[in-house]
């Protein structure tokens, strides 16, 4: 996996058709390392993706659908300030490294007219985008401040001159021109260090990812001399004048690539365009990722008070174990002191018939300090302190065990849901204090996300709430009394809703399926999944969101189908069939 300068050139052609001439319409910043510029061109509005996420630095167009956050963070505040309806000038890449530069054209607030460049640099923990005025070279704004103790080499803060990183050695394979020298020179390096071809190839072209030089190794493996190794490299640099985006394996490994490469195996190609091949290969990893990090306190906090309850839990339990002695206690006290004229003064125990267990006897250890009257005594007290404490202790462990069942289901929903329901968990969790409300920030009204709807094969709609509050939108206020409800068995998930009052039974079997992806069971099989409807749904006074009760329902068992929750996703509903 690799976005490399060789990929980049067929992006940056991909890029200048699609977007040079247009001009910018709106620009957001979902998350933390990446902004979305939708740009209007040829009758079209387009969403360009640039990142800067150290694992998935990228740029392309996607389809793939993203969360804002309330409050715009200072990198997309400048670029609206400088960029609102800017057109795009021309798109290129730094010879073949991985750096893309985006020409502006915008107006100030005078009117006069300023060239500006939105520069991002895809380079591992190293990426960054730029906002860069093109006359003094100013860098106005960038997505990652860099203080001058971490990079020496370049100030990577507003205000300072931007300096573009040491480039990768090397030639630019389409555009550099190579000598027979240079050929003989490479044909020598990989003869003389045959382990180590990759690292050759890497050298002598610049920008090159692993899997371009594998491929570069297995294009020239039958080259008799360096003319001839010349020769089929340049034709293997030419093949990408048709691009052909493919994702395949290469040494166990999933990769993508803008042409076939015969290295790969198992290969998928006749996508539409390199940016669709990339949503495809990137969606869930982006997702997840994504998700992560906007999570990642959320997660860290989650995880501190699951522990926390869980200590509870074990000292709850041992404690009732503990009180479980609360009879024994009693039945002592009521010997003792039934036999008190028996009881010898300053005994450490005695011995006596247990009336209770058919007079055997019974070995009751006291306190020499006490008089028999108050071991007995101090049986009843121990007895009574028990009795209580099982009381007690049994509802603290009720209500633990509740509170750890929802946090569980709530990190179980972080898992199975996506980056724009976190906002939503985030908020469920400050209401139930969980999470402690940010006083800084102003208090929004609450706008719960809605759930993400489907469509079973026959056209019939069904909605899954990916979260709690979402859940409980759901199930109590938008579902019909006679509409299908579901639910995994006893397993946190989402709640799931067949808008019919009779749908079929492959319907039912496909929203069943829906609910156990959706559930803490995603990785199982045969999981049950209860369900009734709506009607017999009800949500106990005080209990927690997403917490509900029913009578009456049935249970299916199915197997979570990725595939399958793809295609309700992408069906039609009935209506329009």
């Amino acid at each position: 996996m690799s976005f490399d300068g060789t990929f980049l050139h067929a992006m940056t052609a991909e890029l200048t058709e699609q977007f040079v001439g247009g001009r910018i319409s709106k620009i957001q910043q979902p998350y933390a390392l990446e902004i979305v510029v939708t740009v209007r061109n040829q009758r079209k509005k387009l969403p360009l993706l640039l990142s800067a996420n150290a694992n998935l630095a990228r740029a392309q167009v996607t389809e793939i659908p993203y969360a804002n956050p309330q409050t715009a963070p200072n990198f997309v505040m400048t670029l609206r300030k400088y960029l609102e309806n800017a057109s795009i000038e021309s798109i290129e890449q730094v010879q073949n490294d991985r750096i893309l530069i985006i020409n502006l054209s915008s107006r100030n607030e005078l009117g006069d007219q300023e060239d500006l460049q939105l520069i991002t640099e895809m380079m591992g923990r190293h990426s960054n985008i730029f906002l860069v005025e093109k006359s003094t070279n100013k860098i106005l704004e960038l997505i990652k401040h860099v203080s001058p103790d971490q990079n020496r080499y370049r100030l990577l803060m507003p205000g300072a001159q931007y300096v573009q990183p040491e480039l990768a050695s090397g030639f630019d394979p389409f555009a550099a021109e190579i000598t027979a020298d240079d050929w003989d020179r490479v044909w020598l390096q990989l003869h003389d260090l045959k382990n180590k071809s990759r690292q050759v190839w890497q050298q002598f072209y610049q920008g090159l990812g692993t899997d371009t030089a594998l491929e570069l190794i297995d294009q020239t493996r039958g080259a008799a001399n360096s003319q001839e190794l010349g020769q089929l490299v340049g034709t293997f640099w030419q093949r990408f004048d048709h691009i052909d985006a493919t994702i395949g394996v290469q040494n166990k490994k999933l990769q993508f690539a803008a042409i076939p490469y015969e290295t790969f195996t198992e290969q998928q190609s006749g996508f539409t365009s390199l940016s669709a091949m990339l949503d495809r290969f990137f969606g869930q990893k982006a997702e997840t990722d994504r998700k992560h990090q906007m999570a990642s306190s959320l997660l860290q906090r989650l995880n501190t008070v699951i522990k926390r309850n869980e200590k509870k839990l074990k000292k709850l339990n041992k404690t009732m174990a503990s009180a479980q002695n609360a009879d024994d206690n009693r039945i002592k006290g009521e010997i003792l002191t039934t036999y008190l004229s028996q009881v010898p003064e300053h005994a450490t125990k005695v011995t006596l018939a247990n009336y209770y267990d058919d007079n055997q006897p019974i070995t009751i250890n006291l306190s020499p300090a006490l008089t028999p009257a108050k071991n007995a005594q101090k049986y009843f007290t121990r007895y009574q302190k028990d009795k209580n404490a099982k009381i007690y202790v049994k509802t603290q462990l009720e209500e633990t065990q509740a509170e750890l069942d929802y946090l569980t289901g709530v990190l179980a929903q972080i898992e199975v849901g996506e980056p724009k329901d976190i906002e939503d968990i985030r908020v469920e969790l400050i209401q139930q204090g969980v999470l402690r409300q940010d006083n800084k920030k102003k208090k929004r009204k609450v706008k719960i996300n809605p759930a993400e709807q489907f469509y079973a094969s026959d056209g019939t709609s069904i909605l899954v709430g990916k979260n709690n509050l979402q859940n409980d939108q759901l199930t109590l206020k938008k579902a019909r009394k006679t509409d299908l409800w579901l639910h995994t068995k006893n397993i946190p998930g989402s709640h799931v809703i067949v808008e019919s009052a009779d749908p079929s039974d492959e319907t039912i079997i496909e929203a069943a399926k829906l609910a156990a992806y959706f559930s803490k069971a995603r990785q199982s099989s045969q999981v049950p999944v209860d369900y009734v409807n709506v009607k017999a749904i009800h949500k106990p006074n005080g209990a927690k969101p997403g917490f509900v009760i029913f009578t009456g329902q049935k249970t299916t068992y199915v197997t979570p189908d990725e595939r399958l929750v793809e295609q309700l996703r992408n069906n039609q509903p009935a209506a329009t069939k």
